[in-house]
């Protein structure tokens, strides 16, 4: 059984569990990383996303009544698709942030973990497809091109590997149901319209084993890192220390 405490013993030999926003943690900033997982001292939480969480919710409402019925969504249809809403004894476990898909990292003794948002099943090539939700409201289309969204592609191609851990056929290709609300309308009227964009993409999972190696080595040393150039958690720290001198 994988240990539960949050933070990490380098002289444990159970297995260690670590998340999927943990691991983009590291990605982000090792310092920040270190400091959280090893020392167990957290970056200040930001807002929680209320209303993207609405619509995280509803979608996957909507989502569920076709995959009971066996039926196909029209964005699917609008994507050019043929595909359905994936069904697995285990989705509901999946989709639970606290649990999700997980798979043991032999080489780290890792227990990695990610809870998705929803699978399809492609009919042409019996392939689960990755789906996850986004949502926002801004002027321009929304893309998948500013730098910030890697951590969308990160995001989704560690849940790519995660089911192919557990034995699934997953396509490379992922697909993101992005919601944009619209501000273009004469009020507000008690609901919230949105555009809904259906953004592919291909994935490439070849960086996670090597990089949950780096953060193995990481965490096995009394050493911190030193943070990334753009960590605005560690510039704050940096400038605030500097006033004190």
């Amino acid at each position: 059984m994988a240990k539960r405490f949050s933070y990490y013993d380098p002289h444990s030999t159970q297995p260690f569990r670590i998340s999927r926003s943990k691991v983009q943690l590291w990605l982000d900033c090792p310092k920040c990383f270190y400091l959280d997982v090893r020392l167990g001292i957290k970056r200040p939480p930001g807002f929680p996303f209320s209303l993207n969480s609405a619509v995280d919710a509803l979608l996957k409402k909507e989502f569920d009544v076709h995959r009971e019925n066996k039926t196909t969504h029209s964005y699917i249809r609008e994507a050019g698709l043929n595909a359905i809403p994936f069904q697995h004894e285990n989705l509901d476990l999946w989709r639970n942030n606290f649990k999700g898909v997980s798979c043991l990292h032999k080489k780290t003794n890792f227990e990695t973990f990610g809870a998705i948002d929803d699978l399809w099943l492609n009919l042409d090539t019996n392939e689960v497809i990755v789906v996850d939700y986004k949502a926002t409201s801004k002027n321009d289309e929304v893309t998948l091109d500013a730098e910030w969204q890697d951590g969308y592609k990160n995001q989704m191609e560690f849940y790519q590997w995660l089911l192919r851990n557990n034995g699934l056929k997953v396509a490379n290709q992922g697909w993101f149901v992005y919601c944009n609300g619209r501000k273009d309308l004469d009020g507000f009227n008690n609901h919230l319209e949105f555009v809904v964009k259906m953004l592919p993409y291909e994935g490439n999972t070849s960086w996670i084993d090597e990089t949950l190696d780096r953060i193995k080595s990481c965490l096995e040393r009394d050493l911190t890192p030193l943070s990334s150039d753009d960590c605005n958690y560690c510039k704050y720290v940096s400038e605030y220390k500097a006033v004190l001198d």
